[in-house]
């Protein structure tokens, strides 16, 4: 919106707001934009302005090729009306044809010069804000007086044009940045208000042009101008004319308004849209409110659709005498949305059907899967899930070792994530899924391994078995299409399952910390004074004992009895068999707090970083690049920090040789030779609560994974996901290798450090979610670069353990945003009273005793599946579900 204003002897017309989707506005100095706000508009200037468009010239579909053709016109029509007369003519060409100066970012070097001038008392005239309510800086009397003497030179304009606005756009249009903020193919609508003194009535134009023409310098970008209102006035009326321009600015932002200036056909239809648009307003009581109070633009705003079913059932409502929620509420209005989950889940009662159709489905995208991944987006995806990954193959393969007498370990691990996340990556329906190992999958193969050792069974053999029986399964449930049950697990068992290994993570994460402090303790009871009280000696091995235990004794060994065992280091005790005795054996120096310093220091920085996009710093093409590789920063810095100091942080310990954990198995279990042969058929029955196991994991993170909200648009996969995970249940335990299912939060990690958002949003609106960036790469990259890391034990050996319990504990806290039942959770324990009140006004009690039943069950899946992890008096860890 542009008002006119008089600069020394000329006119001129000023820019003094503008609407992108919000409201800004030219700051009080006239040097800077004001921040993006919701426009507060007068409720008689939009009377006012439903008055001027009455009353004044509506030109619908006007073939317009330039600003003066088109003033021409205007002026014209309203001569033809009668509405001025034709002396009127030149002075209001001469004042519509005035230049238009756009409020742009000065360089920094022209805002210092500004300001030197300003305060060292040079005389110059001070900037006037255009804003609402603004007063001008000279008087209406010099006002009128400076205008006569423009007008006076009219009769000298044969040899010079009246038209003082540039055909072209100008360079400093071309090359403004606020273009980037701009939706593609979008059209400008320019607003004219001012007051003059030769006119005794106002003069309002309504144009809309039948195509978008570029008007040279009266846009601040060149963005092809389709909407022209021009207001100009008797003087004495600044402030209503600038409310009136920003009402009709407003109006044309609006979804539904644009709409119908868009298909209007007569004077008729804007008047019926402006109408529609006050149905609308909500009035704010003057004296509540302070209209200088801008409000931030919200986070979600209601689509054009939804608030066009609103207002339906408003006149519904209203004809039926039900305004103002008196009326009955209805079934549908009390039932929630319906849980989708599309038609890869329909039973279609034919052998291998649902196989065939996830098939028919995903390999036209085959290709695109691949050369979709070449995007810099997805070398911090990689990065990202890698790390994950190979603490998850650690910490897991660790704990699998001590279940299982190191028959699988840490190597296994290793390998077998490779193998299965690189096979499931290339064939799988949704690529997107991230294969691990399972909480519940350690616990069965805890019990089964006691149950072997105890029973004399051969424990590798008898879990090839299993295997076996168990793709079998697999394979039956694959070909009658059993997958589909899966469409009648609600929201409530989705939400729980995810909020549970969740929680799990960030749980399992505090504890991996709380760890570090025990086994590296703070020196509380530290006292200068007493310094010489604190020692840790190494006690001499009884020989006889000892040496029984080694395998390899050396000479220096056998001659321990010479070695002064006080003047050892802690790592030459260590070596020989010495015992640390003394309470400042453990106590290493600031080692505790420094490892907190890493893990809460990273946790910090990649949430401050994730949310670097929303920021003002840096350039728009840099804060997207700082938000997708936040979690990669936060890693090398903290790592940086950590060689910086020096100190021994517990680090991340990778395999450095390509052989099994235990010396006495190989890399292939042989089917038969080892155990009894009613074994081998007896095997089927564990073998379906492994398959029940595999088939709620996997199904239900793929339910979460392919929800609508993530907007996938290449379909997705559930059976021929489910083949290839009992295929590579039977690779694993031929190779001996871990058994591998969705990761659920892993999975979600994927999703999210994949998503896609607009490029360009207007000024404080919220970049549109566009959907994820579906391909295979990302997850093959991932698993390959996991299969070769014991080749990148010298580079991984730098990054400390809690770094990585921060990077877990983003993970779990970033998979629970955005879910219903974590919503819930805040809105129970933050506002109980004024939820369940809310809830009785509108007559929903029913939902929300459900809504608490959900809740309080929820908590109690927590207590329960947490206590199953207590086994025989050992707790073991569920991490990475």
């Amino acid at each position: 919106m542009d008002t006119l204003q008089h600069e020394g002897d000329e006119l001129e017309w000023k820019e003094s707001a503008r609407w992108v989707k919000f409201e800004e506005k030219v700051e009080e100095g006239g040097e800077r934009w004001s921040k993006p706000h919701v426009s507060t508009l007068s409720l008689h200037s939009l009377f006012e302005l439903r008055t001027c468009l009455q009353t004044g010239t509506v030109l619908l579909d006007l073939e317009g090729y330039s600003l003066p053709q088109i003033i021409d016109d205007i002026i014209e029509r309203q001569i033809e009306e009668g509405l001025i007369g034709p002396e009127l003519r030149d002075k209001i060409s001469f004042v519509l044809l005035r230049k238009h100066r756009h409020q742009t970012k000065k360089p920094i070097h022209r805002s210092l010069a500004d300001l030197g001038k300003s305060g060292s008392g040079v005389t110059r005239s001070p900037a006037r804000s255009p804003v609402a309510g603004a007063n001008f800086n000279c008087s209406t009397e010099d006002l009128r007086s400076k205008q006569a003497a423009n007008y006076g030179r009219l009769r000298h304009a044969q040899s010079r044009s009246m038209n003082d606005i540039a055909d072209t756009p100008s360079t400093d249009q071309l090359k403004n940045k606020f273009m980037k903020k701009i939706p593609r193919d979008a059209e400008a609508s320019n607003v004219l208000v001012g007051e003059v003194d030769f006119l005794e009535k106002p003069f309002v134009a309504f144009v809309r042009l039948s195509q978008a023409t570029t008007l040279g310098g009266l846009t601040e970008v060149p963005v092809p101008t389709r909407f022209l209102f021009v207001l100009l006035g008797p003087p004495g009326k600044a402030k209503s004319y600038n409310e009136i321009g920003r009402a009709i600015a407003t109006l044309m932002v609006d979804d539904l308004f644009s709409d119908v200036a868009y298909k209007a056909r007569d004077r008729e239809d804007l008047i019926a849209g402006i109408d529609e648009f006050l149905d609308e307003v909500i009035v704010l009581p003057p004296g509540e409110w302070d209209p200088k109070i801008r409000i931030e633009p919200p986070k979600k705003i209601p689509s054009a659709d939804q608030r066009k079913s609103v207002f339906s059932l408003n006149e519904l409502g209203q004809m039926n005498g039900t305004a103002g929620g008196g009326g009955p509420v209805s079934e549908d209005e009390e039932m929630p949305v319906p849980h989708e989950l599309g038609e890869e889940l329909a039973y279609t009662g034919r052998f291998c059907g649902g196989l065939f159709l996830d098939i028919k489905r995903k390999l036209p995208w085959y290709l695109s899967d691949f050369y979709e991944g070449f995007h810099i987006q997805s070398i911090s995806a990689v990065l990202f899930i890698y790390l994950g990954c190979i603490t998850n193959a650690i910490t897991f393969g660790g704990l699998l070792g001590d279940a299982t007498d190191n028959y699988q370990g840490v190597m296994e691990s290793f390998l077998g994530t490779a193998l299965a996340g690189t096979v499931f990556c290339l064939f799988s329906g949704q690529p997107l899924i991230i294969l691990s190992s399972t909480g519940p999958i350690l616990i069965f193969e805890k019990l089964l391994y006691e149950f072997s050792k105890n029973n004399g069974i051969d424990y590798m053999e008898l879990r090839l078995w299993i295997g076996i029986h168990s793709c079998v399964q697999c394979l039956f449930l694959v070909a009658t299409d059993a997958s589909y049950i899966i469409k009648y697990m609600t929201r409530f068992t989705e939400e729980g399952f995810s909020s549970l290994i969740s929680f799990i993570f960030i749980s399992d994460a505090i504890k991996k910390m709380v760890g570090t402090f025990k086994y590296y303790p703070i020196n509380i009871d530290f006292k200068p004074d007493y310094v010489t009280a604190y020692k840790c000696e190494c006690l001499a091995p009884d020989t006889s004992k000892s040496i029984l235990g080694i395998e390899h004794v050396s000479f220096e060994m056998l001659n321990i009895t010479a070695l002064d065992w006080t003047q050892l280091s802690k790592k030459e005790c260590v070596k020989y068999g010495g015992s640390l005795v003394g309470k400042s054996c453990k106590y290493v120096p600031d080692l505790a707090l420094m490892s907190f310093i890493l893990f809460f220091g990273t946790y910090t920085m990649t949430v401050t970083l994730k949310k670097f996009k929303f920021s003002r710093y840096f350039p728009t093409k840099v804060r997207p690049l700082i938000s997708d590789f936040s979690i990669f920063m936060s890693i090398m810095t903290f790592v940086g920090l950590d060689m910086l100091i020096g100190l021994e942080t517990p680090k991340l310990i990778v395999p450095t040789e390509f052989k099994p954990t235990r010396a006495d198995r190989g890399w292939f279990v042989m089917p038969f030779g080892k155990n009894p042969w009613w074994v081998y058929l007896a095997s089927s029955v564990p073998a379906l609560l492994v398959t029940i196991l595999i088939f709620m994991d996997q199904q239900i993170s793929a339910v979460i994974v392919n929800r609508k909200e993530n907007k996938l648009k290449k379909g997705c996969g559930y059976h021929l996901d489910l083949l290839w995970v009992g295929f590579l249940m039977v690779a694993c335990s031929f190779m001996g290798l871990p058994w591998y299912v969705a990761a659920t939060v892993i999975s979600i990690a994927h999703i999210d450090s994949l998503k896609m958002e607009s490029e360009s949003s207007a000024p404080g609106e919220q970049p549109q979610f566009l959907g994820v960036r579906e391909q295979r790469l990302t997850g093959i990259l991932v698993f390959v670069l996991t299969g070769v890391s014991i080749f990148l034990a010298p580079i991984l050996q730098f990054i400390p353990m809690p770094v990585l319990y921060g990077v877990f504990l983003y993970m779990g806290v970033a998979s629970l945003s955005g879910i219903q039942v974590s919503a819930f959770r805040d809105l129970t324990f933050s506002q109980p009273l004024l939820l369940l009140l809310t809830a009785i006004t509108n007559l929903f009690g029913t939902a929300l005793i459900a809504d608490v039943l959900l809740l309080f069950l929820t908590f109690l899946r927590f207590n329960i599946i947490e206590n199953v992890q207590t086994i025989q008096g050992k707790h073991y860890n569920l991490h990475f579900v």
